[in-house]
């Protein structure tokens, strides 16, 4: 693989630490900020809601840019947004500052999904994806389990200046080693922006886009509020929040080198497998929540099934868009991100019936995928080889 997408890889430790750190820091953000914990997990909504709206709006932005500024600019005003949300003791200047961070997010992830795959051949997408979403993973092993240590030991706001800090190595990288070209070069014989949006109308691409939202909306829902299912739902103490969500970013890392080996030729059997252990999986680790050890074994489990089954789906909207290269990253982004807005919001709704209720919801959201999503790709995908999603 390329040494550029390994730092764009660097950039995307940076910025997903940021996105699933609040999963460790929503309650203390809650107290500090005079909020509810439900209240406070809009802030992770609201950075999902930024990126879907941001990831088409910036990508047709920038279709002419180069991909070096590009991708700087956004490390950068990620970083100076998190500056802000160090300091800020407003709950509506914090949600803010969080929408700006999405932006930013959006906009990078949008230019680095495309750039990543025309690094590899045509048919080594995946691969590449699974080298890009490496930096998320490994986010979710060491600097999101990191930043809930830190921000138990020092309070949530020395979390956000440690993301603010990682973002120079990362635009330093980008400066140095991700190429200058220019994207009026690289537009030759692009498709116009009309044909390009014209995309959405496919229906294969749009039924892979509404499995990976539900897939995801999944995995976020309950990776939200998965504090208060560790320290009310085991009884466990906050420094075990660290723990379980290092467990849950080894298998999120697992589940995408698996999909980063299965996604190009296996896309099919990954859905067909993955999906019915992680609809049960839920509801396993809900009922179980409260033995530890158990409750520790299934979010390793449901970390690598939801990251293994959402990374093939999010490869597979970048196949399905193929037609539209300088919009299919902000395609792939919007679908991700989807998900990543609504489930936070359906879990929060069911926390009334105590800590455990985003668990079940997330199975829910997995079995309205199943039920809904699977049986309409029989009619549609029955090239190479009858696999699924192909």
């Amino acid at each position: 693989m390329p040494l550029p997408l390994y730092l764009l890889a660097m950039a995307a430790f940076a910025m997903v630490t940021s996105e699933f750190m609040l999963a460790g820091l929503l309650p203390d953000i809650a107290s500090d900020l005079d909020v509810t914990v439900g209240t406070a997990g809009v802030l992770t909504s609201a950075f999902a809601l930024g990126m879907v709206v941001g990831a088409p709006l910036v990508a047709a932005f920038a279709r002419n840019w180069s991909r070096r500024p590009s991708l700087l600019g956004s490390v950068l005003v990620f970083a100076a947004a998190h500056a802000v949300g160090a300091v800020t003791t407003s709950f509506p200047v914090l949600l803010a500052t969080r929408v700006v961070a999405a932006l930013a997010n959006a906009g990078f992830l949008a230019v680095a999904l495309t750039a990543a795959a025309a690094l590899v051949p045509p048919d080594r997408k995946g691969r590449a994806l699974s080298v890009l979403l490496a930096g998320t993973t490994s986010a979710m092993i060491a600097g999101v389990p990191g930043g809930s240590a830190l921000g138990t030991v020092f309070g949530w706001r020395a979390t956000f200046w440690a993301v603010a800090a990682l973002c120079l190595p990362a635009a330093l990288g980008i400066l140095k080693g991700v190429p200058a070209g220019h994207r009026e070069e690289e537009a030759t014989g692009r498709p116009v922006l009309r044909a390009e949006l014209a995309q959405l109308t496919r229906s294969r691409l749009i039924v892979v886009m509404l499995l990976g939202a539900l897939v995801n909306a999944a995995t976020f829902g309950s990776l939200t509020f998965l504090a208060p299912v560790v320290t009310d739902g085991a009884g466990l103490g906050e420094l075990w929040v660290s723990v379980v969500l290092v467990l849950f970013g080894t298998g999120s890392f697992a589940g995408v080198t698996l999909a980063g080996r299965l996604s190009d030729r296996y896309p099919g059997r990954v859905v067909a497998v993955g999906g019915p252990l992680l609809l049960v999986g839920w509801p396993a680790t809900a009922v179980l929540a409260t033995e530890p050890v158990a409750l520790f074994v299934l979010v390793f489990v449901q970390g690598t099934l939801s990251f293994a089954l959402g990374t093939t789906l999010i490869t597979r909207v970048l196949y399905e868009a193929a037609a539209a290269p300088g919009m299919a990253g902000s395609y792939a982004t919007a679908a991700l991100n989807v998900g990543a807005a609504v489930g936070p919001v359906i879990a929060a709704a069911t926390l009334g019936a105590g800590a455990l209720g985003p668990l079940w919801a997330s199975g829910l959201l997995v079995a309205v995928a199943l039920l809904i999503a699977l049986p309409l790709l029989t009619g549609i995908t029955e090239s190479r080889g009858g696999d699924a999603l192909r």
